[in-house]
């Protein structure tokens, strides 16, 4: 076997950390290297161990999360799993955390958000970030505070193009990429981004102060028109239905798909059915397989379809797997999907083949 994955568990909660090394341990190629009940000890232990993840608490005694990460992001980058609690503090924090540097954000287990369940997807997502080299962020990065854009948002008259998006890993800050590029009249578009319940709707939020666009997180019935965004809720899936000449989605529980809920590939499938070649679809950097053969779907069905190409990736994990059973019409950087997409559902002619 090859070199383990050093993981460091940062947590005031003694239980936590119990847990977590529990665990982590039983995984024959992680290591919990160390614990730490707050910053300042997680400090010297970093220069220490020298771990290759670090999953991060956010609010702790003597120095909170956010305050530490960017002193981390801006000296040491490390890939960094954020394990915030369910509540509307936590999931702002967590978007803050995630704007910052962090990798991915998780929930603590309470009884809606078992331990085992927990458990297993924090060993993904240890395996999926471990190895990526972070950047570091200087000074001008790390205030935390995001900027009101001053934008007229536009009145929203029934879209009659779709575009659907779906992401994980990495996802946060690539849809902020993607939906910032919209103009006030763009398509309707409905957005999967793994997450847990509660923190989409500090994600919306940020998303909508940022965006020329009007971004929200999807209740169920919304009609989709022209100049927003609907985010999938946290712990639901989302899926297009259409009424008439109206599109609206369907919010709603269900089995996991591909370990996720929402899940990319059950929005595709539902935009394959409804929307057909009227719609566009996107799929952006995370990890595993979600998205791939529903996106798909939606290529069969007269769709655009559209993937991030591995460079501009944080995780070359979705879009590679949509790649390779030739779901993805165009490979493209992250920074040139918002133009290409648009120009897809404008009405080019459809590239076969």
């Amino acid at each position: 076997m090859g070199k383990k994955i050093r993981v460091l568990i940062v947590d005031d909660s003694a239980v936590v950390r119990k847990v977590f090394t529990e665990e982590l341990s039983r995984e024959p190629d992680i290591e919990v290297v160390g614990t730490a009940p707050d910053p300042y000890v997680a400090r010297d232990k970093i220069a220490k161990l020298n771990p290759d993840v670090i999953t991060l608490d956010i609010e702790m005694p003597r120095m909170d999360g956010i305050t530490f990460l960017r002193k981390l992001m801006r000296y040491y980058p490390l890939p960094v799993i954020i394990v915030s609690s369910l509540t509307q503090k936590g999931g702002k924090m967590a978007m803050e955390a995630l704007s910052i540097g962090a990798l991915e954000v998780m929930s603590k287990p309470s009884s809606a958000y078992s331990v085992g369940e927990m458990s297993v997807q924090l060993i993904d997502k240890i395996r999926a970030v471990a190895g990526i080299k972070v950047k570091a962020t200087g000074a001008a990065d790390t205030e935390g505070n995001i900027p009101e854009k001053k934008t007229t948002k536009a009145l929203g008259e029934t879209t009659n193009k779709i575009i659907a998006i779906g992401a994980s890993t990495g996802g946060t800050e690539a849809l902020k990429v993607v939906l910032t590029e919209m103009p006030p009249n763009a398509p309707g578009i409905l957005v999967v981004q793994h997450m847990p319940a509660h923190f989409t709707t500090a994600f919306a939020e940020r998303l909508n102060q940022l965006s020329a666009i009007t971004v929200k997180e999807a209740s169920d019935g919304d009609s989709l028109v022209n100049g927003m965004a609907l985010i999938a809720p946290g712990n639901y899936h989302m899926l297009l239905r259409k009424s008439g000449a109206r599109y609206y989605v369907q919010v709603k529980t269900g089995p996991l798909v591909h370990h996720q809920r929402p899940s990319a590939d059950v929005l595709f499938s539902s935009v394959a059915e409804y929307a057909g070649s009227n719609a566009a679809g996107v799929i952006l950097t995370g990890m595993g397989a979600d998205g791939a053969k529903g996106l798909l779907k939606m290529r069969e069905a007269g769709a655009r379809t559209v993937a991030q190409d591995e460079k501009s990736c944080v995780v070359f994990g979705m879009p590679k797997e949509a790649i390779k059973i030739g779901a993805a019409e165009k490979v493209v950087p992250l920074n040139n999907i918002g133009v290409t997409v648009l120009s897809m559902v404008a009405g080019e002619q459809r590239r076969i083949g």
